[in-house]
């Protein structure tokens, strides 16, 4: 996460997490580190659930270790030639990313049933369908059950970065936010504004 204090968000991380609901998930095994990527599920304790096929570099090893989650949300580039005086500053990057860090356990059948019930109750809706597990003949269910493992991670540290320009003054963020819309990058900009009005108003 960014060392900055100022790029801290009082938003609820986890929220965030179930609204993008996709994670690269780092862990060091025998074999040196590796990374899956994988959809990410909030469950209603605080944990965070989600299923690797077998073959993954991370499955053999992943149950009873700690791993980091890392959850990324928009960013974009900036310019320097945005800001006031373009000749004092250099390019940066604003982005939203959440980390979660903690053991890991494996899922039995039953839990992981349910996990994939979860996912498709979740996602579907989001693009407007409505398929679920039942609609595929249980025997090819259960065979695509036995390919994969679910897991679920129990967060003991979160961290969180908004950076969106707050560290800035008002000529320097709203030469960004200008910038941002001319590109059509509008939701960069309403980042920009929530931020800097969050800090205002806390």
């Amino acid at each position: 996460m960014h060392p900055n204090a100022a790029f801290r968000s009082a938003d609820d991380p986890l929220g965030f997490v179930a609204r993008h609901g996709f994670a690269h998930i780092f862990a060091q095994t025998p074999d040196g580190p590796r990374v899956a990527h994988a959809p990410l599920l909030v469950t209603d304790s605080g944990t965070v659930q989600f299923h690797l096929a077998r073959g993954n570099a991370l499955a053999a090893h992943l149950d009873g270790l700690v791993a980091l989650a890392s959850i990324g949300g928009p960013g974009h580039y900036v310019s320097p030639n945005w800001y006031a005086e373009p000749a004092g500053n250099v390019p940066t990057w604003n982005y939203v990313a959440v980390e979660l860090e903690g053991p890991v356990r494996a899922l039995d059948t039953a839990a992981l049933e349910a996990l994939l019930n979860l996912s498709s109750d979740t996602f579907e809706p989001r693009v407007g369908e409505d398929w679920t597990m039942a609609k595929m003949p249980r025997p090819k269910a259960e065979a695509m059950m036995r390919a994969i493992i679910g897991y679920e991670l129990t967060p003991t540290a979160i961290r969180t970065t908004l950076k969106a320009s707050q560290n800035r003054s008002e000529a320097d963020a709203q030469g960004v936010i200008a910038a941002l819309e001319r590109l059509g990058e509008t939701a960069g900009a309403a980042t920009i504004r929530q931020a800097r009005a969050a800090r205002t108003n806390p």
